[in-house]
């Protein structure tokens, strides 16, 4: 009992070192694509040896983060109950969802080597629940029909990183920022 305890103590351990590195690297990262293995240490608060035992490779690093927003994503749209009430409705739920996933995201458009795994090529279930969304608004007309699904998944994605980017480089409050992101989707989008 004792070992067994000890075993799952060293893995809860090794986890949560894991999920430091990886989330100070995304944090880090996204300000600083260039930041050095080294960096991403000091920001997780764990030495060098640390990093290279979880992650021999800035590859493999890089590989963990773009698996890691991924699933965030999964989650997020999970979240967002995009089943619920109208498809525009549930698409600004979805943009306050993601909104969140900001230094994640934002590292995957501006990393182009990050999106180049074959996860970024197929389409995610979120990315198959996002389009039935949006044919489920154009059906319902709470989204402009004349709108492709695809040009609406384009334009969320687009506005969430004028959102990020607007926060990032004036100082604008996260608030203010996504309270013109869902004004200016819920324009756009509207029959």
């Amino acid at each position: 009992m004792g070992e067994e305890r000890a075993v799952a103590a060293e893995s809860g351990t090794r986890a949560r070192t894991r999920r430091a590195i990886v989330d100070a690297a995304v944090a880090l990262l996204a300000g600083d694509p260039t930041a050095s293995l080294g960096d991403v240490a000091t920001a997780a608060g764990v030495g060098r040896t640390t990093v290279h035992r979880y992650f021999p490779e800035r590859s493999d690093l890089l590989a963990a983060i773009s698996a890691d927003v991924l699933d965030k994503v999964e989650a997020a749209t999970e979240r967002a109950r995009l089943d619920d009430g109208p498809a525009a409705k549930a698409l600004e739920r979805l943009c306050q969802e993601y909104f969140e996933l900001g230094d994640g995201l934002t590292l995957m458009f501006d990393t182009p080597q990050l999106t180049n795994w074959s996860d970024w090529d197929e389409e995610t279930p979120a990315d198959l629940h996002f389009l039935h969304t949006v044919r489920r608004g154009h059906a319902e007309g709470s989204i402009d029909a004349e709108l492709h699904e695809e040009w609406v998944r384009n334009l969320v994605w687009a506005l969430l990183y004028t959102a990020w980017e607007h926060t990032r480089t004036t100082g604008t409050p996260k608030h203010s920022a996504l309270t013109l992101c869902l004004h200016t989707l819920r324009k756009a989008i509207a029959p």
